[in-house]
């Protein structure tokens, strides 16, 4: 497959295109950092920027000829109207436009209710929010969204739950894995995803969805 991942030059971005490319797929980094590095030949770097209008994004999706697009990018808070709500919500769009069916997003735990919500980070769980539910609610692409918890720079176990009853832990890594693993499966499509680090291996974890 050929595909885009929006944010590649991020904590789980970087994993997540080395994880792709690993298993032979033809990965574009989407980033503004042209010289980043990966670990793979089979990537290519492409200045994805979110900042620009929907029209821009569907000629350059066009052209890139893509299967599927991941969502994984963030501001870490710095503009996060402009990339993590309305950045989402065009590429999604994009997306849909030029045909691509399969979109994976990468969201946060519980940035469907807002009830869960405390006053920290609340500016970025409004925008995840409005991000998720433009997804689900005005398109019709084979969307997967996954909520981890708090992101850990510690070493995955490749072990993880899904749905767990309160917030956890999660490595990066584990993230990463997890995004890879369910592109193509279609058990996941049109689903919310709540995960964290648990005790069952990742692929198993998914096949049980």
């Amino acid at each position: 497959m050929r595909i885009l991942v929006s944010g590649a030059s991020g904590r789980v971005g970087h994993l997540l295109v080395d994880n792709l490319a690993a298993a032979g797929h033809e990965v574009i980094a989407g980033t503004r950092h042209l010289d980043d590095k990966f670990n793979s030949d089979k990537v290519e770097l492409a200045n994805i920027d979110l900042l620009v209008d929907e029209e821009q994004l569907v000629t350059e999706l066009t052209d890139l000829k893509l299967d599927a697009v991941y969502f994984v990018a963030g501001s870490r808070g710095k503009n996060v109207l402009q990339v993590d709500a309305f950045g989402a919500v065009k590429l999604e769009n994009a997306a849909e436009k030029v045909g691509i069916k399969r979109f994976i997003m990468l969201s946060a735990w519980q940035a469907t209710n807002p009830k869960a919500w405390g006053e920290e980070l609340r500016d970025y769980y409004i925008a995840r929010f409005f991000a998720d539910n433009w997804l689900m609610d005005h398109t019709t692409l084979n969307y997967t969204i996954l909520q981890p918890g708090n992101l850990l720079e510690e070493a995955g176990s490749g072990k993880v739950q899904f749905n767990p009853k309160t917030a956890t832990a999660n490595s990066i890594e584990n993230v990463a894995d997890v995004l890879a693993g369910i592109l193509n499966a279609e058990n996941t499509y049109g689903k919310l995803l709540p995960m964290g680090d648990g005790e069952t291996d990742i692929a198993t974890a998914i096949a049980k969805l």
